[in-house]
């Protein structure tokens, strides 16, 4: 069985990508379509057109069909071809016409116009951190690209729509609005439009699951000896105790401060980062000599490095 070149067929390069291969297909199935076509032996060459297509627009197909093309002057390949021939899957005219009825609305002797549901369109939505806390409705502006029968492009419609972002929506999440995707065609439904949250990066708090985490900055006397600090959260302010000889990386946790989701909400937490002042003055190291003398016993590093 004599091996077909589909890239010929197609008018590509083998190195050619996906997109490039379709755009040659949309152009060539228009081009022969036997349904508006005046070429010579148009159902013939759209048949040839087809089953290149359908090859060469599935990935694993594709690379199957490319590793026999290696090995077609193989003695051997027509052997294996013959085998193969029992398992290999021949399309009709017929089947092809079911395939792409739909994209050239192709009309039977005893129906009307295909009816083609539309294409789904998806958006980005960018939400702040703290828009998550609470359902918001917002208005959402973008424009929807109408298709000819092909499937290009011809023209974008702008759109505006008020819609309701619920609360606890988290980054990636992807929400469907039924019915507000590109028209259908022939009376075929609209397709759906997908609203990909996306949640801005926030200047102090980091996302770990439904909590959240902040960096609190603190001198080490405050460490120490302890303190009272304001601590910002998504709603509101409050004051936070921080214990005496508290350490660096420690994590105090103030529940239910953190994002909220339909089970529960989360809790913030405080890691404590000790910040050392610029370097001291002649008065500001003697302090710092007195306070090394009393603890000259104080090793940090006793249990460092040791299993």
């Amino acid at each position: 069985m004599e091996l077909k070149d589909y890239y010929a067929i197609m008018g590509v390069e083998r190195t050619d990508s996906l997109k490039t291969i379709k755009t040659a297909y949309r152009r060539l199935a228009r081009k022969y379509h036997p349904d508006v076509s005046k070429e010579n032996d148009a159902e013939n060459r759209f048949k040839e057109i087809a089953e290149a297509w359908e090859v060469l627009s599935d990935e694993e197909r594709r690379a199957e069909y490319d590793e026999q093309w290696k090995h077609r002057n193989d003695p051997r390949f027509g052997q294996h071809s013959r085998q193969g021939q029992q398992n290999q899957h021949y399309h009709s005219q017929d089947d092809f016409g079911d395939i792409f009825s739909s994209m050239f609305g192709r009309r039977g002797a005893q129906q009307g116009p295909q009816r083609t549901r539309g294409q789904d369109f998806e958006i980005e939505i960018a939400v702040f951190l703290e828009d998550t806390l609470e359902a918001h409705k917002r208005p959402v502006s973008f424009k929807l690209p109408v298709h000819d029968m092909f499937g290009r492009v011809v023209q974008e419609t702008p759109k505006t729509l008020n819609v309701t972002i619920p609360a606890g929506v988290v980054d990636g999440q992807r929400i469907r609005l039924k019915g507000q995707g590109t028209a259908g065609t022939n009376g075929g439904s609209n397709g759906d439009l997908w609203m990909v949250i996306r949640v801005a990066p926030h200047p102090l708090y980091n996302i770990i699951g439904n909590d959240l985490e902040v960096v609190l900055p603190l001198a080490p006397w405050e460490a120490a000896l302890g303190a009272k600090i304001t601590i910002p959260t998504l709603k509101d302010s409050i004051r936070l105790t921080i214990p005496a000889g508290s350490q660096a990386g420690q994590r105090l946790r103030i529940p239910g401060k953190g994002l909220v989701n339909k089970e529960q909400t989360g809790d913030l937490y405080v890691v404590i980062k000790i910040v050392m002042p610029p370097k001291p003055d002649e008065k500001t190291a003697e302090y710092w000599q007195k306070l090394a003398e009393a603890h000259s016993s104080y090793d940090p590093r006793e249990k460092w490095g040791k299993a």
